[in-house]
C-alpha cells in the first residue's frame, strides 16, 4: 500500500514567486501547490501518484511540441513526425488510454553510428520511436523538477539555464584563481554502462510511483535494434533517447556531491568532467577517489585517456577547447584539435576545387558555418582565429586558381592578387574581425 503524498499546508506560500523560480517546468504538469511541495519536500521524501500527471493529454501534447520542434528520424516503425502529427489528435487518445490501462510498451530503439569529431571513431546513437519520444518526453516534464532540486551546483550539462559556456566559465574563472593542476576524466563508454539496477535505486529514493518506475525501466530495457538484429540491453541509457540526460545525470550526483564534500571543485557537463586542484598532491587524491568510486559504482575510468596535467605544461581539453599557458605563461584556450578538424572538414567540403557555384554563393554558404561555429568559439584566442581565417582564403584562392584552369595550390601570385579586402568586399565573415567586434580577451 502506498502512503498518502503530504499534503500542502494552507499557509505554504503560492504564487509568482515561486513560479517565477521554476518558469522552465511544465505547467501542464507542475502546478503552484506541487511547486510549493517541491520546494518544502514531501513526506519521506518520495514522490507518490504521478502517472497521471505522466498520461495527461496537455502533457502529451506539450511533448510532442518538443519533439516536433527537435525534428529527428523516425524510429523502427519509419513512422516521421509529420506522419505522426498529421494524426496527432487520435495518436495521443492512444497513448493516453494505454498509459491509463497499462498496456503501453516502448518499441525497439533503431541504433545508427556517427561519426566522432576528428576521427574515425564512431559513436552509438539510439533513435526511439515518435511515439515513445513523446512518452519519453513526458515523463521528463514529470521527473526533471524533482531531480533537479537535488543536483550540485557544478553539474552543468542538460540542465535547465545552465550549458557549456557556464562550465567553460567556471573552469576559467578556477585556472585564474591558482587551481591549475587538473584531473582530466573519461568515463569509458559512460552511456553504454550505466547499471540499470543501481540506476533505478538512484530514481527510487525520490519516486514511489510503481508504475511510473515501471515505465523507466521498460525505457531502458527497450530492445535495440542494431539492422535486422534486435538485442535486449543489460545496462545503459543510450544516448538519442529523451529520457537519457536526465537519467545520466541522476547517476552521477552522488559523485558530484562526495567530490563537494571531501573540499574538490569539480565541473561537470554530462560524463565529461575535470577536477581542478592547486597541487599534484591534491590532484593524485582527487583521481583516486573518483576511481574509487566509479569501481563501486560498475562504471570504468578509462585508463589512458584520464591523467593529471598541468595547465602551464600540457594543457587539457574540455567542451571542446583546450586550455593551456602560451609560452609567455599567459593562461589562455583555443579551438581543440578534433574541433579544428570538424571545422576543417565542414570547409573543405564547401570548397572543393570542383564546387560549381559563384564565389558568392560559396562565401555565402561557408558564413553559415562559420558565424555559428564562432559563436561557440569565440572565446578562442585571437591567434588561433587569425590561423583559421589564413587557412579559409587560402582555400578559396585555390579554388579561384582552378577556375582559372591553373593548376595547384594558391601561390604568392594569388595571394597579392587576391588580398583579404578582396575577401573582405565578398563579404567572407572573418573570424579575427569578429573577435575584435566582441571585444573579448585572448583568455574569453
Amino acid at each position: 500500500m502506498e502512503d498518502k503524498p503530504s499534503i500542502v499546508p494552507a499557509t505554504a506560500q503560492q504564487g509568482g514567486d515561486i513560479r517565477a523560480r521554476w518558469a522552465w517546468v511544465e505547467p501542464a504538469v507542475w502546478t503552484d501547490p506541487m511547486l510549493t511541495a517541491l520546494e518544502q519536500g514531501v513526506r519521506g521524501g518520495k514522490w507518490f501518484r504521478l502517472i497521471d500527471k505522466v498520461f495527461s493529454e496537455k502533457n502529451l501534447l506539450a511533448s510532442h511540441r518538443k519533439v516536433e520542434a527537435n525534428r529527428g528520424a523516425p524510429g523502427v516503425d519509419h513512422v516521421t513526425i509529420e506522419e505522426f502529427s498529421r494524426q496527432l489528435g487520435p495518436n495521443l487518445e492512444n497513448l493516453t488510454a494505454a498509459l491509463r490501462g497499462g498496456s503501453y510498451m516502448p518499441q525497439a530503439i533503431r541504433r545508427v553510428f556517427i561519426p566522432k569529431p576528428g576521427g574515425r571513431e564512431q559513436r552509438p546513437l539510439g533513435i526511439p520511436t515518435v511515439r515513445d519520444r513523446v512518452v519519453q518526453g513526458a515523463v521528463r516534464h514529470v521527473l526533471e523538477p524533482i531531480f533537479e532540486r537535488e543536483f550540485a551546483e557544478q553539474s552543468y550539462g542538460f540542465r535547465p539555464g545552465r550549458g557549456c559556456k557556464d562550465a567553460l566559465r567556471r573552469v576559467d574563472h578556477l585556472l585564474k584563481n591558482g587551481f591549475e593542476h587538473v584531473v582530466d576524466v573519461d568515463l569509458k563508454s559512460y552511456f553504454d554502462t550505466i547499471p540499470h539496477g543501481r540506476l533505478m535505486n538512484r530514481v527510487r529514493e525520490r519516486v514511489a510511483d510503481g508504475r511510473v518506475l515501471d515505465l523507466v525501466e521498460a525505457f531502458l530495457k527497450a530492445g535495440i535494434m542494431n539492422g535486422l538484429e534486435e538485442t535486449e540491453p543489460e545496462m545503459g541509457a543510450p544516448q538519442g533517447a529523451v529520457l537519457s540526460p536526465l537519467l545520466s545525470n541522476i547517476y552521477l550526483n552522488p559523485l558530484d556531491h562526495l567530490m563537494v564534500s571531501k573540499g574538490f571543485e569539480m565541473v561537470r557537463y554530462a560524463d565529461d568532467f575535470v577536477i581542478l586542484c592547486r597541487s599534484r598532491e591534491e590532484a593524485e587524491q582527487a583521481l583516486a577517489i573518483v576511481r574509487q568510486w566509479c569501481e563501486a559504482e560498475g562504471l570504468t575510468v578509462h585508463p589512458t585517456k584520464t591523467k593529471v596535467v598541468h595547465v602551464r605544461k600540457e594543457g587539457f581539453d574540455f567542451l571542446g577547447y583546450h586550455f593551456q599557458a602560451t609560452q609567455r605563461g599567459r593562461l589562455t584556450r583555443w579551438p581543440r584539435e578534433k574541433s579544428l578538424m570538424k571545422l576543417r572538414d565542414t570547409i573543405r567540403s564547401k570548397t572543393r576545387r570542383t564546387n560549381g557555384n559563384s564565389l558568392e554563393c560559396v562565401i555565402l554558404d561557408l558564413n553559415r558555418s562559420l558565424r555559428g561555429w564562432f559563436g561557440y568559439f569565440k572565446h578562442s584566442c585571437r591567434q588561433s582565429l587569425r590561423q583559421i581565417d589564413m587557412w579559409i582564403r587560402g582555400r578559396l584562392r585555390t579554388l579561384i586558381r582552378k577556375r582559372a584552369k591553373k593548376a595547384g595550390l594558391a601561390k604568392g601570385e594569388d595571394q597579392k592578387r587576391y588580398r583579404n579586402a578582396f575577401f573582405d568586399g565578398l563579404g567572407l565573415f572573418n573570424l579575427t574581425m569578429a573577435h575584435g567586434l566582441e571585444g573579448q580577451s585572448p583568455r574569453g
